[in-house]
This record gives structure tokens, C-alpha cells and sequence, in this order.
């Protein structure tokens, strides 16, 4: 009875300091690090939360971005709204207007990575339940492209990258065991079946990069494309796999790690047109919850017991969530810039930031608005 005691009080502690800041600075970085405190603009999302990702198209409109009802919206700057873009499944049926969306996305969609391929201006769309997808450049319901090529199918599509020079579509599956609407749990068990994978639009085939992943999160491609960044959620690191194949110091699992120790569980990845790469950190780390992704017994413990985690780690990140955004150095991997929220204006569970002429926009898995901050 004392251990099951124990297991709780612990699970509720780590559970709540997941959303907690520990008020401590990141203790590595270059020389010169630029930490900012700003005020932003709030762009609500109109009947529904969590712009997880943005991208705009190459006439340069947007950003489009996916929500929690399974709709991806546009936004339409000169008349300050968005606009209905695409859905990824035709079962809309209950899944707009105020309910728990969560309770829904596997039938409606969950729409996260989003990136437009150059040639033909489709839009390539990592839905967490329905997989890869695409949709026209004039929007509606978006195809599935993986019917039947995959062994062992996607169960948490989450990032999502395109190579202009090839058309190679590369995107991550979080875990082969947990849904989006149980991530909690991956990070809870210590899971590491998330895979980073390459689909070819010619040949329609996908190949799996790599595997035994914990959290497979946010994907980039580098500048030059030689290689691409994958954000490794449960660990706190970014990890770097090289497509040409050539890097001396590649480990025998097929990457190195770009950067460690960041100061919270990273999400979403994106260039920088300063050079680097912005990471959406969902919530920073305190002692607690580093103590506890070293013994992911007490997690995997914790899950089998009758307690609704999700609904507890969303509650509380509600009302306590504090995450940031961090720029990390192109040669370095270590941190040059830091954007944290100020003045009671909490940047809740973080998940991406595109900058683009000058502005940041913010995404974030749950709250019912976009940020917007001017650079």
C-alpha cells in the first residue's frame, strides 16, 4: 500500500511539474545569449485550439495551420481572419464547436506538421490519426497518400518536412504504441518506438531513417539539405541525421546528437532566416522531472493505474503551462536566443515558431489562439 502511495504522489508531483517553471536559466549557449521578455499579439482560433504548426504557401499568403477539430485554416492578413483551408478526413459530423476535441480527433483528425511542396503547391499535412496526407493548392478534403506500403502502420504522425530538391517528404511517427490523445503516456513508460521516415512521391515508397526513438517530435531540413534535425521529445535533445551519409562521426544507429540538456521537452522544429533553428519547448524542465525520465519505472507504474493522466496533465497546464522558444546555432547546436512569455502572459505548451518578415508566430498544442510578436 506504501509503494502504491508512493507511486501516486510522485506520478501527481511530476505530472504538475511538467507544467511548472523552475526559474532556473539554461546554464549552456554561446558566448552572447539574447534572452527576451516580450509582450505579443493573441490571434484567437475561432471555435477551436492548438495551432500546432504554420506554414505559408510560396505566393507567400498564410500561415496555415492546423486545429483541434481537424480543420487547417488560413489566415487572410488584410482582413485580420482566418478562413477554411482543408480537413483531412470527410467525417465532420460533431467535430466542430465547443467540446473536448481530444475526445474526437481520432475520427475528425488531428492535424500537426504542414509543409507545401514546391512544384505542384500541394500541401503535404502529419495528421496524428489519419497519417500522411495531401491537399491542392484550392484546399478541401486531403488524400491519404500511405494505403498499404508501410509493415507496421503509423500510429502518432506528428513533424513534417520537404526537401525542394528532391520532393523526399520526411516526417516522424511518435510511437508505434501510444495515440496523440494519450502522448502523455510516451513520455510517462519510457517508450522508444518513434521512427523518423522518408516518403518518395515518385516511387510512392516510405523508408524508415530511424527508429527506436523517444518521442519522435518536430523535423527539419537543413539549409543546404545535406541534412535534417529531428526534435527527440522524451530525452530533451535534437538529433541530427546526415543524408548524405558521409558525416566521420555518425553513430552506429545512424545519427549524432545536435544538441542536450535543453531546458525543456522540445517539439516542433523550425529554420530561421537569421540562420539557426527555433525549437518550441513545451514546458521547461525543474529537478522533479528530470528525476523521473531516469526512472521510467515509476511512470510505467503509474499508467496502470485507473487515473485519467491526460485529463490531469490538460487541466493543469490550462492554468499553469509556462513554455519558451529557444534559437539554437547552426554550427553549434547550442542556444543563442530565448523567448519567454512575461507579465502574466504565459507561452503554454509551446510547440512551434516560424519566423517570417520580421514576425514570430507562436503555435501551441492547446490554447485557443496563435502569438504573434514583431522581431
Amino acid at each position: 500500500m506504501m509503494k502504491l502511495f508512493l507511486v501516486v504522489a510522485f506520478s501527481v508531483a511530476f505530472l504538475f511539474t511538467l507544467t511548472k517553471f523552475s526559474g532556473e536559466r539554461p546554464k549552456h549557449g554561446e558566448s552572447v545569449l539574447t534572452v527576451h521578455l516580450p509582450e505579443f499579439r493573441l490571434i484567437p482560433t475561432t471555435g477551436a485550439s492548438g495551432p500546432e504548426s504554420f506554414v505559408f504557401d510560396f505566393s507567400g499568403e498564410g500561415p496555415y495551420t492546423g486545429l483541434s477539430d481537424g480543420r487547417i485554416v488560413k489566415w487572410i492578413a488584410n482582413e485580420s481572419r482566418w478562413i477554411d483551408f482543408a480537413v483531412t478526413t470527410p467525417t465532420r459530423e460533431g467535430c466542430e464547436g465547443p467540446h473536448e476535441h481530444q475526445q474526437t480527433e481520432h475520427v475528425c483528425g488531428r492535424p500537426l506538421g504542414l509543409a507545401f511542396e514546391k512544384s505542384t503547391g500541394d500541401l503535404y499535412i502529419a495528421d496524428a490519426y489519419m497519417g500522411l496526407l495531401k491537399v491542392g493548392p484550392e484546399g478541401g478534403l486531403a488524400n491519404q497518400m500511405l494505403t498499404h506500403q508501410l509493415d507496421e502502420p503509423l500510429r502518432f504522425t506528428n513533424g513534417l518536412d520537404i526537401d525542394p530538391r528532391t520532393g523526399f517528404v520526411y516526417f516522424t511517427d511518435s510511437s508505434s504504441v501510444y495515440q496523440r490523445r494519450n502522448y502523455i503516456g510516451v513520455m510517462m513508460s519510457g517508450d522508444r518506438t518513434g521512427r523518423l521516415m522518408k516518403y518518395d512521391p515518385n516511387t510512392k515508397q516510405v523508408t524508415t531513417l530511424l527508429s527506436n526513438l523517444a518521442f519522435a517530435n518536430g523535423v527539419v531540413l537543413s539549409q543546404n539539405g545535406d541534412y535534417l534535425l529531428v526534435a527527440e521529445t522524451a530525452t530533451s535533445r535534437i538529433l541530427r541525421y546526415w543524408l548524405n551519409d558521409t558525416s566521420s562521426t555518425k553513430s552506429p544507429e545512424n545519427y549524432e546528437i545536435f544538441a542536450e540538456r535543453l531546458p525543456g521537452f522540445p517539439d516542433n522544429i523550425k529554420r530561421s532566416p537569421r540562420g539557426g533553428f527555433w525549437v518550441g519547448v513545451n514546458t521547461k524542465h525543474t529537478k522533479l522531472t528530470k528525476f523521473a525520465m531516469s526512472n521510467a519505472w515509476l511512470g510505467r507504474a503509474a499508467l496502470g493505474l485507473p487515473v485519467d493522466w491526460m485529463k490531469i496533465h490538460s487541466y493543469w497546464a490550462k492554468y499553469k503551462g509556462n513554455g519558451m522558444a529557444v534559437r539554437l546555432s547552426e554550427g553549434s547546436g547550442l542556444i543563442s536566443e530565448i523567448f519567454e512569455g512575461k507579465n502574466g502572459h504565459k507561452w503554454m505548451s509551446i510547440s512551434e515558431l516560424e519566423e517570417r518578415d520580421g514576425t514570430l508566430w507562436v503555435g501551441s498544442v492547446n490554447t485557443p489562439f496563435a502569438g504573434m510578436y514583431e522581431i
